[in-house]
C-alpha cells in the first residue's frame, strides 16, 4: 500500500474542508485534501449554493443569531442539563459531559469568529455584498459572497494550491487510524486511479452529512425519506462517511439525526435548487385537493422550512401551490421562483384540477371555502400585512386574497433535503469530542458533519459554519504542540 505523510489531512473539498486546508497551510503545515469528486466537480454542495450568510455587516452576525441557534440547539432536555452545559467542561456533572446539543460555548465561538473569518477570506481576494435574494420578504439581512458558493470554492482552492496543499481528487476516505497512544494519526483512503493509500497526519473531517446515502436516510429519517431529493447534484457525494468513521472511534453525537433542512422545490426541474417560494400568495393543496397548512404565518424566509415539512407529510410527499392572476402583480414575483419549468395554467379551476390530477370537486370546495373566509383589507405583498382569513381551518395569516381571477397557475412542490442535521459534537477549536466530552486527539470536524440544528434550521448559517469551523480546525490542527 502506498503511504504519504502530511501534518494535516482534510477529507472534503467544500468550503469547510478548503478553509481548514488553507488555515493549516498558512500556519506552515504540510496539508493534503481528499476529494471524492474529479477536479471539475470539486466542492460538493458548496459549489452549487448561493451561500447566504446570516450577517448584518461584514463584521457582525444578525441580532437574532445566537438566540435562534440556542432555541434550536437541542431536543427536549431536562432544564437542569441545559444549565449544566453552561458550566466549564471539567466542572460539569458526569452525565452532562457530552450532551447531544450545540453547546453555549460553541454558539458563542460561532458568532464571535464570523466577522474575523470574513476578513480572512477578503484577505485573499474574495468579495462580499448585500445582494438581492430569492425572497420577496425578509426578516433578517443576508450577506453573500460575490459569485456565490462557487466563488468561495474556487478562491479557497486557488489559495490552497498557492500554499502548496496537495489535492487528491477521485479519492475517498474510508477509515481513521490511531497510533499506540490513541491519537488519530491518519486515515486509509481509496484512489479511483491508484487504489488504496495510507495518509499520515492529523485529520479534519469535512465531508458533509448523509444526503446521498439512502440507507442512512431510511435508518435515521425513516422510510418516507424516499420522497426526499437532494437540493443539488453535489449532495450525492455526501454519503455519511465522515460521521461513520468518527462514530466508530466513539465520537459524541449532536444535531437531530431524524431531521434535515427542508426547502420547497419543483420536482420537474433538474437545475440546482429549483425553489418555489411563491406559495404565500396562493393556497397549498395536497393530492386530494385539500389545504393542509397556513401558507403565510409570516415572512417566507422565516417560515418556508416548517411549511415544507408539512408538504413532506402529505401523500407521496407532494403538494401544489394554486395561484390566480393576482400573484403576477406582486413586484418582482419571479424572484420567488427558481424553477426553470413553466407554471401549469388553466382558465378554470376544473381544468386546472384535471391537469394536476386532483379531484375537481374537492379543489372547487377547497377554493370556495377559502374564498369565503377572505376578508377585505389592505393587501401589502412585500411585508407581512395581517390580511388573514376568518373561521377557516387551517387559517391563512397574511396575504389572504380570494383565488378567483383567471387564468389560474400552479406549481408542484416537494421537499428537498438541503442537508442532514445529525453529526458529531465538537468544541470551540473544532476538535471532535468523545462520549465522555473529551477531545479525540488528532481529530477535527468542520461543516455539515458538525451536528448543530434541531427542529428548525437557523437560516443562512450552514456555509458560515463551514467557513468558521474549517478555519478554526485547520489553525488548531497545524499547531506544532499537537505533534506526537
Amino acid at each position: 500500500m502506498r503511504e504519504k505523510r502530511f501534518e494535516v489531512v482534510v477529507a472534503g473539498c467544500g468550503v469547510a474542508g478548503l478553509s481548514a486546508a488553507v488555515a493549516a497551510a498558512e500556519a506552515g503545515a504540510r496539508v493534503a485534501v481528499l476529494e471524492r469528486a474529479p477536479p471539475e466537480e470539486r466542492g460538493g454542495q458548496s459549489r452549487y449554493t448561493e451561500a447566504y450568510l446570516r450577517m448584518k455587516s461584514e463584521v457582525e452576525v444578525t441580532d437574532d443569531f445566537e438566540t435562534h441557534l440556542a432555541e434550536n440547539s437541542s431536543g427536549t432536555l431536562d432544564p437542569d442539563l441545559i444549565a449544566e452545559s453552561a458550566r466549564p467542561p471539567g466542572q460539569r456533572a458526569a452525565y452532562a459531559a457530552a450532551l447531544s446539543m450545540a453547546e453555549p460555548s460553541f454558539i458563542a465561538t460561532f458568532a464571535d469568529e464570523a466577522g474575523p473569518t470574513i476578513a480572512w477570506l477578503k484577505g485573499f481576494g474574495l468579495r462580499f455584498d448585500f445582494l438581492p435574494t430569492q425572497f420577496l420578504t425578509r426578516s433578517q439581512p443576508r450577506l453573500l459572497p460575490v459569485g456565490g458558493g462557487l466563488a468561495l470554492v474556487d478562491g479557497l482552492a486557488a489559495r490552497a494550491e498557492a500554499l502548496g496543499v496537495e489535492m487528491l481528487y477521485d479519492t475517498t476516505a474510508e477509515r481513521l487510524e490511531r497510533d499506540e497512544d490513541g491519537r488519530v494519526a491518519g486515515l486509509l483512503a481509496r484512489s479511483r486511479q491508484a487504489g488504496p493509500v495510507r495518509l499520515h497526519g492529523r485529520v479534519v473531517l469535512a465531508c458533509g452529512g448523509f444526503e446521498g446515502n439512502a440507507e442512512m436516510l431510511a435508518r435515521y429519517i425513516g422510510p418516507r425519506a424516499a420522497f426526499l431529493r437532494p437540493i443539488c447534484k453535489g449532495a450525492h457525494f455526501n454519503r455519511g462517511d465522515g460521521i461513520r468513521m468518527a462514530l466508530e472511534l466513539g465520537a459524541a453525537t449532536a444535531g437531530d439525526f431524524g431531521s434535515y433542512h427542508a426547502e420547497p422545490i419543483d420536482p420537474r426541474s433538474g437545475v440546482s435548487e429549483p425553489s418555489v417560494f411563491i406559495f404565500p400568495y396562493g393556497i397549498l393543496i395536497n393530492r386530494d385537493g385539500h389545504r393542509f397548512t397556513d401558507e403565510a404565518p409570516g415572512t417566507v424566509d422565516a417560515h418556508y422550512e416548517s411549511i415544507t415539512r408539512r408538504i413532506f407529510e402529505q401523500r407521496d410527499g407532494n403538494a401544489h401551490v394554486v395561484l390566480d392572476a393576482r400573484h403576477q402583480r406582486v413586484p418582482n414575483f419571479r424572484r420567488a421562483l427558481r424553477t426553470d419549468q413553466p407554471p401549469i395554467v388553466a382558465d378554470s379551476l376544473e381544468a386546472l384540477a384535471v391537469k394536476l390530477a386532483v379531484p375537481p370537486a374537492a379543489l372547487a370546495a377547497t377554493v370556495r371555502d377559502y374564498n369565503a373566509a377572505c376578508m377585505p383589507g389592505d393587501w401589502r405583498p412585500l411585508e407581512a400585512d395581517g390580511l388573514a382569513t376568518q373561521g377557516l381551518d387551517p387559517p391563512k395569516s397574511n396575504w389572504a386574497l380570494p383565488v378567483d381571477e383567471p387564468p389560474f397557475h400552479a406549481y408542484p412542490i416537494i421537499s428537498a433535503n438541503v442537508f442532514t442535521f445529525g453529526g458529531v459534537k465538537v468544541d470551540s477549536d473544532a476538535r471532535v469530542l468523545d462520549s465522555d466530552g473529551a477531545p479525540i486527539e488528532g481529530l477535527y470536524a468542520a461543516g455539515e458533519i458538525i451536528g448543530t440544528y434541531y427542529r428548525t434550521y437557523t437560516g443562512a448559517t450552514s456555509v458560515l459554519k463551514g467557513l468558521v469551523f474549517g478555519r478554526l480546525a485547520g489553525r488548531h490542527a497545524a499547531r506544532r504542540d499537537n505533534a506526537a
